[in-house]
């Protein structure tokens, strides 16, 4: 097996050869696996949480999720089931960074791309008179010029409209960060909490489960710390697990994104594959047990 550095430059080799689009996803998705995690993918029997990603990725009903995975259209579908109040308004959307009069905007106020997933392509500007506008737009520049779909074949992306959106700023009181809970949900039904704090100064990643038990691992970036003390369970708690139960129903697996103000609840995003289903869990079993709760024949 080739030392992981090789790997994870034959992976950045395949993900950016142009000529790699034409490999057909299910011949692609198990070298790209291969290189990322070292391990072979079970595509006819898969048994991992990673691996029953991938066969999402391949088998999975995904058309229907590509107004989901859109960061601007997601908000009419979100609200429309669980209410409006749960939505960062939106200052505008443009095509291009060009187009946009910073000026214009409020002294505070996030942009980021609709098609881009994770932190990618997500630009913070907490003061505007130290906004960096040029690293803003080489950033979201690069960002509208990645493609997910053919990066990693996660097909929701491939008929999402590239423009960028500008949100209201929104902020914890006296943190610098906001927290992230991501809900993990199986067949419409919460299970898991993953908590990310201090994203940006030195951060932490913990999983609860509903009751707000810590959980004894950590996913998909193995090499993240625990906090030093276990987090106090949120306020609204109940509100979030109901808001993920509606938004995750007739879905095996998506992963709903939210944040907690205080108690004001606020939605986030809907990720269906973490990590792209190429990340790692410590302790390892716990891949396994993940896994389990995916059931693919529904």
């Amino acid at each position: 097996m080739p030392h992981f550095s090789l790997r994870k430059a034959l992976s950045y080799i395949l993900r950016h050869t142009p000529g790699a689009s034409a490999i057909p996803d299910k011949i692609y998705l198990q070298m790209l696996y291969r290189l990322q995690t070292g391990n072979k993918l079970r595509t006819e029997n898969p048994v991992t949480f990673c691996e029953k990603i991938q066969w999402l990725k391949l088998y999975g009903n995904q058309d229907q999720y590509t107004t989901m995975v859109d960061k601007a259209a997601v908000k009419d579908f979100v609200a429309e089931r669980i209410g409006a109040e749960y939505i960062i308004p939106t200052i505008g959307i443009w095509d291009s960074f060009d187009d946009i009069d910073i000026d214009s905007l409020p002294e505070r106020f996030v942009l980021k791309t609709t098609h881009g997933g994770g932190s990618m392509g997500v630009c913070v500007c907490a003061d505007k008179k130290t906004f960096d506008r040029a690293k803003a737009r080489k950033m979201l520049n690069k960002s509208l010029s990645t493609d997910i779909y053919k990066a990693y074949r996660e097909r929701p992306y491939r008929d999402v409209p590239r423009r960028i959106l500008a949100e209201e700023f929104i902020e914890m009181p006296g943190k610098e960060d906001l927290s992230d809970y991501k809900i993990f949900c199986f067949n419409g039904r919460p299970v898991y909490i993953q908590l990310i704090q201090d994203r940006h100064s030195g951060e932490t990643i913990d999983f609860y489960d509903t009751e707000w038990q810590l959980q004894p691992f950590i996913g998909l970036n193995p090499a993240a710390r625990h906090a030093a003390q276990p987090a106090p369970r949120p306020e609204g708690l109940d509100k979030m697990l109901e808001i993920a139960t509606t938004l995750s129903a007739g879905i095996p697996f998506v992963r709903v994104d939210l944040y907690n103000i205080n108690g004001r609840i606020l939605f986030g995003e809907l990720t269906f594959y973490p990590g792209s289903g190429m990340g790692r869990f410590a302790p390892s079993e716990w891949d396994t047990t993940l896994g389990q709760l995916i059931e693919l024949t529904k």
